[in-house]
């Protein structure tokens, strides 16, 4: 059962409708409302979706405490900052966020059409273009912020640029399912505009997608869940991008030469011990 005026404290944070929560949860409006007043109960998927559309775990809205919602903003220094209710404050170039849209086009040019891509499929391999190229180069690609929870690294920034693109009619949102279940897909309307990437950014990229995309959402979400930063992270809280360089084989991006400054040392990771070596 949902924390009675829980549902609604959202909706209101979010300047959403219930005819938006509605269509969230792909239902009539009558029985979001009936859901909202606590006289019917969420089903799992329709937990799960809503988890996914405030950026929260799905245990957190169970037990009534979801994280603060995150909230995109540019300010005139040109940077988006990224607010918190607790003072957290996080701060990214725009030209970053310009390249999260042409590199979110060019992951649906790539690989959008196939079945198993999803928003959920998505939101990983964002992360793991991300936290890659970071272990690779010791440099940002988008530099994006990604928070904990139990489906895996969710991109905060993802759900707020979605709708500036859909509404620029840059992509358009698909309702599908995927092996009986529900599935969000994007379909592209332009081009990724590849002039704000470079030849070595796209080959990351490329990289990534060769590896991971034929996965499904549950084989990334597995695989993601092995990854230090994420394991180290706190529920609801941003993963920290430092956390890469504390990878173990089963997810490290990079090869560490033996007078490598990197070269892990030995580090306790909640009761697993993650071992020094020449080569992750």
């Amino acid at each position: 059962m949902i924390k009675q005026g829980l549902l609604k404290r959202l909706r209101e944070e979010g300047n959403h409708s219930q005819l938006d929560m509605a269509e969230c949860l792909e239902i009539s409006r009558p029985s979001y409302l009936l859901i909202e007043k606590g006289e019917k109960d969420l089903t799992l998927s329709q937990l799960s979706k809503l988890a996914d559309f405030y950026g929260v775990t799905a245990d957190s809205i169970l037990a009534g405490q979801p994280e603060p919602k995150i909230q995109i903003s540019v300010e005139k220094s040109s940077k988006t900052s990224i607010k918190k209710s607790n003072n957290l404050r996080i701060n990214i170039p725009q030209k970053k966020l310009d390249k999260f849209k042409e590199v979110f086009l060019y992951i649906l040019e790539k690989v959008g059409s196939r079945p198993n891509v999803g928003m959920a499929v998505i939101y990983k391999l964002f992360y793991f273009i991300d936290f890659d190229y970071y272990e690779k180069y010791e440099e940002q690609l988008i530099g994006a912020t990604y928070i904990k929870n139990h489906f895996g690294p969710t991109p905060v920034e993802f759900i707020k640029l979605a709708k500036e693109m859909i509404a620029a009619d840059e992509l358009e949102e698909v309702k599908s399912k995927y092996f009986e279940k529900d599935q969000t897909k994007y379909l592209p309307h332009r081009c990724a505009d590849l002039s704000q990437l470079s030849a070595r950014e796209i080959k990351h990229i490329d990289n990534v997608l060769d590896r991971l995309a034929a996965k499904n959402a549950s084989e990334m979400r597995d695989y993601s869940h092995k990854d230090v930063p994420w394991i180290v992270a706190k529920e609801g809280q941003p993963i920290e991008y430092e956390s890469v360089f504390y990878r173990t084989d089963d997810t490290t991006a990079r090869e560490y030469d033996a007078d490598s400054s990197l070269i892990k040392k030995k580090k306790t990771v909640r009761g697993s011990k993650t071992t020094s070596k020449s080569k992750i």
